[in-house]
């Protein structure tokens, strides 16, 4: 019933394309040519991998929710010991895993109940994460920012990593943030700096995060 449920609500949508490869190489030439950082960036670290993987929305979202407030060393060692508890990283796993052993992992108890909330949506089907794909950025935020735990920076991860939406600017990132101010000076803005970027902001941004790796 669900499944059905879901499907209609997709009749008369149009699934919102994501990045795909032939993307990739023109949003490469494009910022390219309009911003000689970027130009630089380019070079040394093409090509973006923003496409790789297949899509499993609760489990980006999971990622995105634990990686919140975190060095990305920290984040990936409690993604990892996360993994290893919950196996199949599908919400009825996570609803069956006592908070112990999730607060084991390294989850803090505030993370435990935000990716709580949210496998119980899922799993009730108050939230159809397959069906965001045929809504808008700003639909998709709407909606999201709504679950205790998930704001703006959590949804547009999402966007990011999961749809591989190509314009999307993370302002809020302390990693852009830095970088910014590494490669284009103490005084520069995200959002300002980031209008040359648009419409590939998306691929700009992991450009941006793979130099500080």
């Amino acid at each position: 019933m669900k499944d059905r449920c879901a499907s209609e609500r997709k009749i008369g949508m149009n699934k919102i394309e994501g990045l795909t490869s032939a993307i990739l190489l023109e949003a490469d030439g494009f910022l390219s040519h309009s911003c000689p950082v970027m130009a630089s960036l380019i070079r040394q670290y093409a090509p973006c991998t923003l496409i790789n993987g297949a899509f499993f929305p609760f489990k980006t979202l999971v990622n995105a929710i634990i990686s919140q407030q975190l060095a990305t060393k920290v984040a990936d060692r409690i993604k990892c010991q996360v993994q290893i508890i919950v196996s199949d990283f599908t919400p009825a796993d996570f609803l069956a895993t006592s908070p112990e052993l999730l607060r084991s992992a390294g989850l803090s108890a505030a993370k435990i109940r935000y990716i709580t909330v949210l496998a119980q949506h899922v799993n009730d089907g108050k939230l159809d994460l397959e069906t965001l794909q045929y809504l808008s950025d700003k639909e998709i935020i709407t909606i999201l920012v709504a679950l205790p735990g998930i704001g703006q920076w959590t949804a547009e991860m999402f966007l990011i990593f999961g749809l591989h939406r190509p314009d999307v600017l993370p302002i809020g990132d302390v990693g852009l943030q830095r970088a910014i101010r590494l490669l284009f000076g103490d005084d520069a803005r995200i959002e300002d700096v980031g209008q040359r970027w648009r419409p590939f902001c998306s691929v700009a941004s992991w450009y941006l995060w793979r130099s500080l790796s």
